[in-house]
């Protein structure tokens, strides 16, 4: 039985995206983490996993040698869509969520589950610390404690990773979340052969501004301008300040008959906002966008987006 999708699932995948875990090398960090958790409650199995879009992938690994599964078979999957700070499976063989799955009915037999959710700061909940037997296990409130602390610690290890590839100023990604992000999901577009748009935007007239009313007016400027972008656009594409008066978007799966909805949201989102806030500094954007050419390159489709943006700057 597939866990059901959260509700914040596109914003969730991409966060996971931008911070660069998703297939990267063995962490020592996570590493120590996983060999405690499996001595700690003598099982066979403990890992850190990452549950993706249509799998699960092992940051950190301990009694197996498998690196991923099928996300439609992830225990993980079950636990990051409650609420619970630990999702606990006694025996999978009694439990008709999983007594049907092919981690149970063949190897490695999977009997005991339990995992503690791991997630950023804001709450995207990524995966699990987990511990695994193929033994029907028992535990208890002091175990689902101690396995909570454990995870606390893949919390503080993925709370910097978060801080490293988002923007001070304004909370989106910044450039390096960008480019990680970017470049993953331009990856994943092409195993699904789908279509991608890059937008490109510039705060007009920032300079003056700073040099008129001072930079804290400059910086609300951009404040309001990350959040009417990341509003108006999906839930699924990645926005994020790239430069002191520029931002970036990728639009996974828009094509350039798709653009003009979300360009003219952004509009209108601009337009209510400086009627309704006459005394705060008035936000103006100039927005190029490119559709992404077949076998192009992440660095080629910024550069003409950007191309494209200063194209429509005003005189």
């Amino acid at each position: 039985m597939s866990a059901p999708t959260l509700p914040s699932e596109r914003r969730r995948v991409g966060a996971l995206y931008a911070l660069g875990l998703l297939d990267s090398g063995p962490d020592p960090a996570f590493d120590e983490v996983t060999r405690l958790a499996q001595r700690l409650f003598h099982t066979k199995v403990a890992l850190v996993s990452l549950v993706d879009s249509e799998r699960q992938w092992f940051k950190s690994h301990q009694g197996t040698t498998r690196t991923e599964t099928p996300r439609d078979q992830a225990f993980c999957a079950h636990a990051i869509a409650g609420d619970d700070d630990v999702f606990y499976v006694e025996n999978a063989l009694d439990d008709p969520r999983f007594r049907d799955n092919p981690l149970v009915t063949a190897d490695p037999s999977i009997r005991f589950y339990a995992g503690a959710p791991v997630h950023t700061p804001d709450g995207h909940r990524l995966g699990t610390l987990c511990v695994i037997d193929d033994e029907p296990r028992t535990a208890d409130a002091a175990d689902f404690e101690a396995l909570g602390d454990l995870a606390a610690i893949i919390n503080r290890e993925i709370a910097q990773a978060v801080v490293a590839v988002t923007d001070t100023l304004t909370g989106i990604h910044n450039r390096r979340g960008f480019d990680t992000a970017g470049r993953y999901l331009l990856d994943l577009a092409d195993r699904l052969d789908e279509p991608v748009v890059f937008l490109y935007a510039d705060v007009d007239n920032l300079k003056s501004l700073n040099d008129t009313d001072g930079h804290a007016a400059g910086d609300e400027a951009l404040r309001n301008a990350a959040s009417l972008l990341r509003d108006q656009l999906r839930e699924a594409d990645i926005v994020a300040r790239v430069g002191g008066d520029e931002f970036a978007a990728l639009l996974k799966g828009a094509s350039a008959a798709d653009i003009d909805a979300p360009l003219d949201r952004v509009a209108d989102a601009i337009a209510e906002h400086n009627r309704l806030h006459r005394s705060a500094p008035p936000v103006s954007l100039s927005i190029g966008w490119v559709e992404r050419r077949k076998g192009e390159s992440f660095e080629h489709c910024v550069e003409r987006a950007d191309r494209a943006m200063y194209l429509r700057k005003p005189a």
